[in-house]
């Protein structure tokens, strides 16, 4: 007899080995059960709505191929925060890089005496601005600790790191976001 959740449902472990192997039903089951906490986890990161739908609906292709390679090694929910974090560092990645081809573009506009217009969003959460500009492991532990309120055992296995290590993880980067907020500028 496989496992329930109160609803009478499958549980999600049961649900993520019979998508596995192709069972297309199980598979939008996960999906509709767990969008809204991918799109959540997702808007913590980045603060950006549109860009959480993004990261969400890229979570959602994503698993759609990484399903078939599941293997029940850690609790589902663990598994999907891995993915959804890993495709939110993606898509910063992907926005630094537009950025950066966005700011060439500027310097050649200015240099030929164009004028151009900069958009300059208004960002009202400071800390979470601070916290998205951590190294990737810094920022994943805050955002798991702090704005999932995991356990450190948890975050760990998320990150596929000791306890310890979202701990130090935590404590570097609670030395930096302090030197940030405080606007210095300096980074250690």
């Amino acid at each position: 007899m496989e496992p329930k959740t109160r609803s009478g449902e499958p549980a999600d472990d049961t649900l993520a080995e019979r998508a596995s192997v192709g069972d297309r039903e199980a598979f939008a089951m996960l999906v509709e059960r767990h969008y809204a906490f991918i799109h959540r986890v997702a808007w913590k990161w980045c603060r950006d709505r549109s860009a959480a739908e993004d990261i969400a609906q890229n979570v959602c292709v994503r698993l759609g191929f990484a399903i078939r390679k599941w293997r029940n090694e850690s609790a589902f929910r663990t598994w999907l925060y891995r993915i959804t974090i890993n495709a939110a560092h993606d898509h910063a990645r992907f926005i630094a890089r537009e950025l950066r081809k966005a700011e060439a573009l500027a310097v050649h506009v200015t240099a030929l005496g164009e004028e151009i217009t900069s958009y300059k969003p208004s960002h009202s959460d400071y800390v979470w601005d601070a916290v998205r500009m951590l190294p990737d492991k810094q920022r994943d532990a805050v955002l798991l600790v702090y704005g999932e309120e995991l356990s450190h055992a948890d975050a760990a296995a998320v990150m596929g790191c000791a306890e310890s290590t979202v701990s130090y993880h935590l404590h570097t980067a609670r030395k930096r976001l302090e030197t940030l907020l405080r606007g210095t500028g300096d980074e250690q």
